[in-house]
């Protein structure tokens, strides 16, 4: 894995105009930093025309959707399907957010069904998972967040699993009240995750998955972050959606890396 993962979900955030702005921001510092994979993920409505501008503006920026539905057709009102993806030019799908599992319904097993039709669509799984803040009162972080990745991976060849990126998002350090994990904590659950994927797929393949951290990232923690062991990259929240505070985070990290 050569370049850091860099990137943000914008969430149910910013109109079109918001939008263009934020990637005419993000042009101002064209070409992006080689040494980083910056990547955005916008809300559906979006995905498209911010596609279409990071294209044409020569901007190294992956795009990706917030959600999927696993089928490729049928009768799932409100639901994209893994063709409507691809055709808006996006090449990521984030898979089982917290937010996700617990407004909406996702489970371990939907999560699997949707990162395998990622998968077999030419796709990339970004896989979410997290553990609560009861979980980490009980002590059973690790085998909450391990389970889960399991169950993602649950049937999927290595060579398909090394094709996948999980993030690692402690639920209680999400959002504006979160509290970002020590780096003892990350480093923890990052060598954790690495452990597990290669007692279940060797060390060829768990090199070939990138680990992302989330939750409560921003411009003091960052570079401390992206310095533990087995953190790959970074999935960051409200500090890069502003394009000029996500251009100068990817800037200060290439300076690190």
């Amino acid at each position: 894995m050569a370049a850091k993962l860099i990137g943000t979900s914008w969430k149910m955030n910013k109109t079109l105009p918001e939008a263009l702005d934020y990637c005419a921001a993000l042009a101002q510092g064209a070409p992006l930093p080689h040494q980083l994979q910056p990547f955005v993920i916008p809300p559906f409505t979006l995905v498209r025309e911010v596609t279409q501008a990071f294209k044409k503006a020569g901007i190294n920026c992956l795009t990706g959707v917030q959600n999927m539905h696993f089928a490729d057709q049928g009768a799932f009102t409100g639901e994209i399907s893994p063709l409507m993806v691809k055709d808006t030019g996006a090449t990521l799908v984030e898979i089982g957010h917290s937010e996700r599992r617990e407004f909406f319904g996702e489970t371990d097993e939907t999560v699997q069904l949707k990162a395998a039709a990622a998968l077999r669509h030419g796709l990339t799984p970004l896989i979410c998972i997290g553990d609560s803040l009861r979980e980490k009162q009980w002590g059973v972080s690790e085998e909450t967040v391990v389970r889960q990745m399991k169950a993602a991976l649950a049937g999927l060849a290595p060579e398909s699993v090394a094709r996948v990126i999980i993030a690692y998002e402690p639920i209680w350090a999400i959002g504006e009240h979160g509290v970002p994990a020590t780096n003892d904590e990350a480093r923890t659950m990052h060598q954790r995750l690495y452990l597990a994927l290669e007692e279940s797929y060797g060390g060829k393949i768990a090199h070939r998955v990138p680990l992302l951290y989330g939750g409560s990232v921003n411009h003091d923690n960052a570079l401390a972050l992206l310095s533990l062991p087995h953190v790959d990259g970074l999935f960051i929240g409200r500090a890069a959606w502003d394009g000029a505070s996500y251009l100068q985070l990817l800037k200060t990290i290439a300076t690190r890396c």
